[in-house]
């Protein structure tokens, strides 16, 4: 079971390639409405699972003695489902078609790529992450400054990043830390604002450090 909300917005996925039983992901992450995303799964194994609930249009019969489901995927979608959220989200899917995920994965990687070129030099600064073919995101931790502090800081600057564990503590217990930074970038992020993000963390670091 795979949660790929991170991933369906920034890069081409495969799922024959990847071989997962379940990939599930969220509409918002694709610029979607909130409240709704996809469950992925192999045949075999949403034929062969039971409903979650019950409700309208997932039966096929209904007796005192028995009833009987209807075939996957509407034997899990019962009731009146989400149906302006589902619009919303297949919206999305076309927009991001549009431009190509090839391309929004190069363009992101480009932003990624020069973020570490504009601050792999600055003291005390450590990247948490730093897979080849990693997402739109740059994670990081000032030594001896608490992630809340920076994301302040550059929140004063105009800069919005994410701070805390990202619902993943465990991941942070592996790297001895207990919160990072995390500038995400998307499709409509440019270099320019790379450039200013790293001036804004450089001036806020030399803040702490007493420059």
């Amino acid at each position: 079971m795979i949660d790929g909300a991170q991933a369906v917005p920034h890069t081409p996925l495969d799922m024959k390639d990847l071989d997962a039983d379940f990939y599930a992901f969220s509409g918002h992450k694709m610029y979607g409405p909130t409240g709704v995303g996809v469950l992925y799964g192999k045949a075999a194994l949403l034929q062969a699972m039971p409903p979650w609930q019950g409700g309208g249009d997932m039966i096929d019969t209904v007796r005192f003695s028995g009833t009987t489901f209807a075939e996957y995927p509407h034997k899990f979608e019962a009731g009146t489902p989400d149906i302006a959220g589902v619009v919303g989200l297949g919206a999305a899917i076309d927009f991001l078609q549009r431009f190509g995920l090839e391309r929004i994965a190069a363009w992101e990687h480009g932003l990624i790529e020069e973020t570490h070129r504009l601050l792999d030099h600055v003291e005390g600064l450590r990247p948490i992450g730093t897979a080849q073919k990693k997402t739109g995101v740059f994670s990081f931790v000032i030594e001896g400054v608490h992630a809340h502090d920076i994301g302040t800081l550059l929140d004063m600057e105009g800069i919005a990043v994410r701070t805390g564990h990202h619902c993943a503590q465990p991941l942070m217990h592996r790297f001895e830390i207990s919160s990072t930074v995390r500038a995400s970038y998307a499709m409509y992020n440019t270099f320019a604002e790379v450039a200013f993000f790293a001036e804004a963390l450089q001036k806020t670091i030399s803040m702490f450090r007493g420059a």
